[in-house]
């Protein structure tokens, strides 16, 4: 069977294994979807044939309602051949079911002969809709995209071409002037590599509305410093540029929504290399907040420029903190690739984003900042040692770490990002992927809109 040509989009019927949706279908196409075994089980795609044996439209098994899968209808769209489609039939929450379809259709193209895809056009896709899409877009690009084409220089170049496009101001301080504006271990981490290490900053929004500020580690590629990875540990580290990314899908979002808020983004961008002036194990480091930090292992470097950054953020006594990091393998231990923890000094802060991502397509768990393991970061010589003296709770440590450096705002969130799909999922394809935006930007929404 062919798909049989048209200028009006190509229908796909949403069917729940009660038959719900299956009433716009004509007797000829019902007797086809028993013909066939229909059941409307969950990612079952059936062409519907007319009279001639062109496809003329596709059932898709919804599955039994469930909180569990919301983005469910990418399954779909991951699978259709090149077209234009409308969605029809059993949908119950419109937005999220035009979300999940868009999100689904998602291939990364940059290094492949471009080919036609998979669109909808149908008036379930609001405005807000299209913002979402476009806000996960972002941060799958870029995370897709290798280290040879996304160093920091080329880095600066993307987050400014953003900025420019939602009229958004950008700054950006480089090399030495790190240290001579104070910022230490930005300029550590990233001194080895040929790219200078640097901190942009983008503004949005009227001065007097309120502040929030959102932080993303921007490391392009990680060796592991002096700390080396192996080649296994090394073959995804493109990736770790995947908060300064989601925070970027974020930020885009925010705009696009015209939410009522003055937003400040900060992205610390190094490549953590390895050369003659590689910061090492045991060295005892200054930070912008004053601590010193003794280095644990340079493999746990974005921390170091997350702590500078996350000082500056709290010198503007923002309302709400935001940093997303791909920052420990402990989480993924804990949790896998799929669900990544989210830690706040505002627990009610963190129980509302948790349910908006159940929601949105959008899964985190809530993890707590367990004061007494502060302990673990303790060292013999310096004020803090930045990772802990044993094998637990890394996640943990890490964002007490942190917390260290977040002064001047009541409501600070940690996301621990992967960053990536091993393999695909409704609504995700394989490879780099979005994490704690939408989480992030409905509870910012639902406060500033």
């Amino acid at each position: 069977m062919r798909q049989k040509s048209s200028k009006h989009p190509c229908p796909v019927y949403c069917i729940s294994p009660l038959e719900q949706g299956s009433e716009e279908l004509s007797e000829l196409q019902k007797k086809w979807l028993s013909a066939n075994r229909f059941e409307g089980k969950l990612g079952h795609l059936l062409p519907l044939p007319d009279s001639q044996g062109d496809i003329t439209g596709y059932a898709f098994g919804m599955g039994h309602t469930s909180r569990d899968i919301p983005l469910r209808l990418g399954l779909a769209s991951a699978v259709l051949p090149a077209g234009n489609y409308e969605l029809k039939g059993h949908i119950a929450e419109p937005d999220l079911a035009a979300l999940a379809f868009e999100l689904g259709a998602y291939r990364f193209q940059k290094y492949r002969s471009r080919i036609p895809g998979v669109t909808l056009n149908s008036p379930r896709k609001t405005e807000e809709t299209k913002a979402l899409v476009e806000a996960a877009f972002i941060a799958r690009d870029l995370i897709n995209i290798p280290a040879n084409d996304l160093g920091p220089d080329a880095f600066e170049k993307e987050i400014r071409a953003f900025a420019r496009k939602r009229k958004m101001t950008c700054n950006a301080i480089v090399g030495e002037k790190l240290l001579k504006q104070n910022f230490p271990l930005i300029h550590a981490v990233g001194r080895a590599s040929n790219e200078a290490p640097r901190l942009l900053e983008l503004r949005w929004g009227e001065k007097d509305a309120p502040k929030v500020t959102l932080v993303g580690k921007g490391v392009t590629f990680d060796t592991g410093g002096l700390n080396i990875k192996s080649g296994s540990g090394m073959v995804l580290m493109k990736k770790d540029m995947g908060g300064a990314a989601n925070i970027l899908g974020l930020a885009s979002a925010i705009v696009a929504g015209r939410l009522n808020l003055h937003l400040r983004v900060l992205l610390p961008v190094v490549e953590n290399a390895i050369a003659g002036n590689s910061f090492r194990p045991g060295d005892v480091l200054p930070s912008r907040d004053g601590m010193s930090v003794e280095i644990g292992n340079t493999d746990a470097e974005g921390r170091l420029i997350l702590a500078d950054a996350l000082s500056y953020a709290s010198d503007e006594k923002p309302e709400i903190l935001i940093d997303m990091a791909t920052l420990t393998g402990a989480a993924r231990v804990a949790l896998g690739p799929d669900l990544p923890p989210i830690y706040s000094s505002d627990d009610e802060l963190a129980r509302q984003m948790v349910d908006l991502g159940m929601k949105w397509g959008d899964p985190l768990w809530h993890m707590p900042l367990w004061a007494p393991y502060d302990a673990n970061l303790s060292s013999g010589i310096a004020d803090v040692n930045h990772i802990s003296s044993g094998g637990f709770a890394g996640s943990i440590t890490a964002a007490l770490f942190l917390q260290r450096f977040v002064k001047n705002t009541g409501r600070w969130v940690h996301i621990d990002i992967y960053g990536w799909m091993p393999n695909a999922q409704p609504g995700r394809s394989e490879g780099g992927t979005d994490q704690g935006m939408r989480a992030a930007y409905m509870m910012l929404k639902q406060r500033y809109s």
